[in-house]
């Protein structure tokens, strides 16, 4: 390769950018998108429960397609659903956190759950030792107010 052609080559066009810099600084123009949006909108102003209407009508015909349309936008599926978990005791206090996580841990372990409805469960259970541990230090900081506030005496 000719020492010219080596040099063309590592030089940058002289319109790349910067690094750092934005090909369009000023980003996508508001409502771009939207325009597209406004025109089926458009098209279906007003017809919305007609369409509702037709789609339930041929739902009860017998159309599979319709049905399952209906069927989603009435009983969406479930994401999650409720776990059961015997044993699990009731959280009073710090004291009782070692006991519930243990028992979620067991739980996970026979495989009465699974590790990702487990890990839901000791999510909760730390939200709740959160919730403790913030009533606690409340207390605790209404104390000293109350004892700074008689004069420091115990």
């Amino acid at each position: 390769m000719s020492e010219k052609a080596k040099e063309k080559q590592r030089k940058a066009p002289a319109t790349a950018f910067k690094p750092g810099q934005s090909g369009n600084p000023s980003g996508k123009p508001k409502g771009c998108r939207a325009k597209a949006t406004m025109a089926v909108l458009a098209l279906l102003d007003g017809e919305a429960e007609a369409l509702t209407r037709k789609a339930v009508e041929k739902a009860l015909e017998g159309d599979i397609t319709a049905l399952r349309l209906c069927l989603e936008r009435l009983a969406p599926p479930r994401k999650d659903s409720p776990v059961t978990l015997a044993g699990l005791p009731k959280i009073e206090g710090a004291a009782d956190l070692p006991k519930a996580t243990a028992t979620i841990l067991e739980a996970v372990a026979r495989g009465d759950i699974t590790p990702s409805e487990g890990q839901a469960l000791a999510g909760l259970v730390e939200g709740h030792r959160k919730a403790l541990e913030t009533a606690e230090l409340e207390a605790r900081v209404a104390a000293l107010e109350t004892n700074l506030k008689d004069g420091g005496s115990r």
